[in-house]
């Protein structure tokens, strides 16, 4: 399925083609931008969302900038630059858009068809990144919880809507399934925008995949009440000593999972670790409009006016991780933490 993509003189000229999440799951819609204007705002409105889905369109966006405004002068080269940093920036927690971004601006003199070349290649690395990561998690929970069908629980959204072909956390899950080893998936709604109902449930039912959704504050309870054996999350932006920044609602399943003694894993690309950034409390979080919360559908759900929480995201602690599985490997923040719990039995 076309997620995102190029669109090049046959389709009209040159514009990033995004499939629109908004309409999901009642309508598949494309957009076709042909200005960074368009991009941007886009991006904001999470018509396309996810880290590395993100990366991708933001290094489809620098070549959209590269072809619309020429890399053969100085003031061309400017200006391609002031796209990219209103791309890069257009949402702050993710880091693999500021990443996709800087990918294809270090190709901006080899000229437009360089710059294309480099977004296709970050789309296509995503793909390789994710096979590898998908498969590595699958083998470490089998290893972890052997010799059963799993009941896997995820928040969010972490399929290739979000993160390009293969998934991530998302992409364990069915991993499991295609292996016959899924009892089934519990899916959490995710708050505000319901991007576990909406997308996950869509994408775990096309693959044929036994699941389950639930409200946000059930996940914690399932844990709890011995109907899950891993959970399994995405990362926008993992600190350099662990801290992961991922969808909020992952931290509370985190503090279940360690309270039940199920692994907590996090799939995500090692991109995803950010060095630059120490700490959770280093990570800036994204803080969305007020209507997400107080309007549904359009329709006033509370009173007019209400003052409104709602960050896009939260940080689990480092200590609360079992592993951050990667492409290439699978980390363990907290060793003495992640050895000392135990993998509860079937119940």
């Amino acid at each position: 399925m076309r997620i995102v993509d190029w669109a090049g003189d046959d389709e009209g000229g040159p514009a990033v083609v995004l499939l629109d999440q908004r309409a999901l799951p009642e309508r598949t819609e494309h957009l076709f931008l042909r200005g960074v204007d368009e991009l941007v705002a886009a991006i904001r409105s999470l018509a396309v969302r996810g880290a590395p889905s993100l990366g991708i369109a933001g290094a489809f966006g620098v070549a959209l900038a590269a072809h619309l405004h020429g890399t053969a002068t100085p003031v061309a080269v400017a200006a391609v630059g002031d796209a990219a940093q209103r791309i890069a920036t257009a949402r702050p927690t993710a880091v693999g858009l500021e990443l996709g971004v800087r990918r294809a601006l270090d190709a901006l003199g080899g000229g437009p068809a360089a710059v294309l070349a480099e977004a296709r290649a970050v789309a296509a690395d995503a793909a390789r990144v994710n096979d590898a990561a998908t498969v590595r998690a699958a083998d470490l929970v089998q290893g972890l919880c052997p010799d059963r069908p799993l009941r896997a629980l995820t928040v969010c959204n972490t399929g290739p809507l979000a993160t390009g072909a293969g998934g991530t956390a998302l992409g364990a899950i069915l991993r499991l399934h295609e292996r016959g080893a899924l009892a089934e998936a519990l899916a959490c709604e995710t708050r505000p925008l319901l991007q576990g109902a909406r997308l996950t449930v869509w994408e775990l039912a096309a693959a044929g995949a036994p699941h389950r959704l639930c409200v946000d504050s059930a996940g914690p309870a399932a844990i709890a009440s011995g109907l899950v054996d891993v959970v399994f999350a995405g990362a926008d932006r993992i600190a350099a000593n662990g801290d992961v920044a991922n969808k909020i609602g992952t931290y509370m399943l985190a503090c279940a999972a360690a309270r039940s003694g199920i692994p907590f894993l996090v799939v995500a690309p090692e991109e995803t670790i950010d060095p630059h950034t120490a700490t959770g409390a280093d990570i800036v979080v994204e803080e969305r409009g007020a209507d997400e919360v107080r309007e549904h559908g359009g329709v006033l759900r509370t009173l007019a006016g209400t003052p409104v929480y709602n960050p896009a995201f939260d940080v689990t602690p480092f200590e609360l991780v079992t592993a951050v599985v990667t492409e290439s490997r699978a980390w363990s923040p907290a060793p003495s933490a992640a050895a000392g719990r135990s993998v509860a039995a079937p119940r």
